[in-house]
Formats: structure tokens, sequence, C-alpha cells
């Protein structure tokens, strides 16, 4: 029997920096855990906030927890392009050389220099995942979705593996729509 891959929509959403949390929602401030995430120490938190671009701006956009050291979007494609903003497709946190936008609060906005992206479909795993798929960091692989009506394989799914991580394959709104993925599905790796 082949092993699967948990395979989740990552819709549109925010990581914020302490200080910018505190300049969005008042000085002090800590988000508010909604729930958690697939991801060890990752959660939805209730707050939320708007990303403004050129041509419109993305209301009621997710902030996740816990803070980071910079302040990341992460958007489809299509998101960028309706709004008028740039993404790069870049990995969480390579952030070098991105775009960025103007981010609204109940208590004051930012504005990034560099910072939105489009996330690059990914697969976490732990070491011992790694080995059981025979795969290393940074490798890049195909995954293989089955569904109803719309099948795909998505080729570019860059593997990120460490112990602090749960086995599960992320993809963007376009790409889950492309598959005609509801919810939450299962992948077959390809090497």
């Amino acid at each position: 029997m082949t092993k699967t891959i948990l395979v989740e929509t990552s819709a549109r959403h925010v990581h914020l920096s302490q200080k910018d949390v505190e300049t969005l929602f008042g000085e002090g401030y800590t988000l508010t855990k909604k729930k958690d995430l697939s991801q060890p120490g990752q959660y939805a938190c209730e707050e939320r906030v708007t990303i403004v671009g050129e041509k419109n701006q993305i209301k009621n956009v997710i902030v996740l927890g816990p803070a980071r050291q910079q302040t990341q979007v992460e958007l489809s494609l299509t998101d960028a392009r309706s709004a008028g903003i740039k993404a790069l497709i870049r990995e969480s946190g390579d952030l070098e050389g991105t775009f960025g936008c103007t981010i609204l609060g109940p208590k004051g906005e930012v504005s990034i220099k560099e910072g939105v992206i489009a996330a690059k479909r990914h697969i976490h795993m732990t070491c011992a995942d790694a080995k059981e798929f025979d795969v290393q960091d940074k490798d890049v692989v195909s995954l293989k979705i089955d569904t109803d009506d719309r099948s795909l394989v998505f080729g570019d799914v860059v593997v990120r593996v460490s112990d602090k991580f749960a086995l599960a394959c992320h993809l963007d709104t376009d790409e889950a729509n492309a598959a005609g993925i509801a919810g939450s599905t299962q992948g077959t790796l390809i090497k």
C-alpha cells in the first residue's frame, strides 16, 4: 500500500512581526489564538487585517501566529493580480527581493517594503517521514492528487524537512481549486 500525504489548502494569510502586531492592534497587544493548525505550534488568530493593493483591497485576511521576525503576506496569484500587488512565488521566509504592500489594522497601518509572496507549494515532513519517502530537505518532487473529475499531478513541490513539522502538503487556493479540492484530501508523492 502506498503511503499518502495529507493535502491542505492554505488560504491567504499574514504572518506579523511583534512590532507590526502592536502598530496594527495597539501597544502591548498579543495575538489571540482561535485554533491550532496542522503544523505544531502554528495557529489561526482571531485577528484580521486588510491588504491594500494598487487596484483593490483584500479585507478580512486572517493573521497566523505566533509572531515572526519579519512580516510576510501570502496570497494566491489570483488575489495578488486582483488587488494590484506583485507576488513572487517563494518559499515561506524567503523574502529578499520580494515586493511590499500596505496592511491596515484597527489601530494603524504598516507599509512593508518586501514580504508579499505566493507560497511555493510544499510538503512538510519529519526526518522519519523523509526517510520513509526517500527524500531530503529541499528536494523537488511531484504530488498526484485524485479527485472527482479534476485529478492532477503537481510538479515543483519542494520538500521541507524538520522534526518540528507534521506531514502535510500545502497548496494555495488557486492550486486547490484547479484540482477540485474541497477541504483536505490525500496525495501520493512521485519522485
